[in-house]
């Protein structure tokens, strides 16, 4: 039976020539309005069917779970309800849970059986500021996957993100990958996240991290600039990248053939990056 873990996953999808991580974001005004019914009913349709449409090429689903928690608990049940409907089908598609989350030990050990043992995601976002101590519920669990917030290219990520630590002073951005690197990926379930609309950035976590996945946010609609960080984040031993892209697939149709149009968004971006 193939291990089922964070890494082996990835490296199987990327030897099957899969390589876009389907962001599942949906936002019920941008919803096709061949989709009826209550809110809740819309988000769930949509996104199975999204599922459906792109789970051929797709390494990973990385679920916002904002767009669902909005919803209070008829979201938290759709947010658990897509999970199972994914890995039922497609168990070994990776499905990431970005909700960022970093608390303190205790609250970090509820978090993690949360988002692991009761939601059934793979894999889970989180924020490094309180350090190893208050993650290790997350990092020690060498059967799930954890990305640490690295480098972001959103307004207002270089308040932090940029300032100059240690010695010899590098940017916060790299130290976090640094640490990760060679302190916290004692289970070999770790990644870092850097923006694809700034490439040297990731260039400079590439160099940092060796041959550790990154997840690349700010493709597509967020207009990323693709060749060149294929140019300088692929890893050496691997692909070694996870390239989100959410709107540019959700929403590459607003009419009744939204499911093929994003079928044919998601497999035009995997030639992309296949450099098919």
């Amino acid at each position: 039976m193939a291990e089922r873990t964070f890494y082996a996953s990835l490296h199987r999808a990327w030897g099957d020539g899969r390589y876009v991580c389907v962001g599942l974001d949906p936002d019920n005004v941008l919803i096709p309005d061949c989709i009826v019914g209550t809110v809740e009913r819309r988000i769930g349709e949509f996104c199975r069917t999204i599922v459906d449409a792109t789970e051929s090429v797709a390494s990973a689903f990385k679920i916002n779970s904002a767009f669902f928690e909005q919803y209070g608990v008829p979201g938290a049940r759709l947010l658990e309800e897509l999970i199972a409907y994914i890995k039922d089908r497609q168990p070994d598609r990776l499905v990431i849970l970005d909700a960022k989350r970093g608390d303190i030990d205790n609250t970090n050990r509820y978090y993690a059986r949360a988002v692991f043992d009761v939601l059934g995601a793979d894999v889970v976002t989180v924020h490094p500021y309180m350090g190893y101590e208050s993650l290790r519920p997350f990092l020690e669990r060498a059967d799930k996957g954890v990305i640490v917030m690295a480098a972001n290219s959103t307004p207002g990520a270089e308040e932090f993100q940029g300032l100059m630590v240690g010695e010899p002073p590098r940017a916060m951005y790299e130290h976090i990958g640094r640490t990760v690197a060679e302190n916290w990926n004692r289970a070999a379930n770790c990644s870092v996240t850097a923006g694809a609309t700034e490439p040297d950035k990731l260039a400079r976590l590439r160099a940092t991290v060796a041959d550790m996945p990154i997840l690349l946010l700010g493709l597509g609609a967020q207009g990323g600039d693709l060749d060149e960080c294929l140019r300088v984040g692929r890893a050496r031993r691997n692909f070694g990248l996870i390239p989100n892209s959410s709107r540019a697939i959700l929403y590459a149709s607003s009419g009744r053939d939204f499911a093929d149009a994003a079928t044919d968004a998601a497999r035009s971006f995997n030639r992309r990056l296949s450099g098919a």
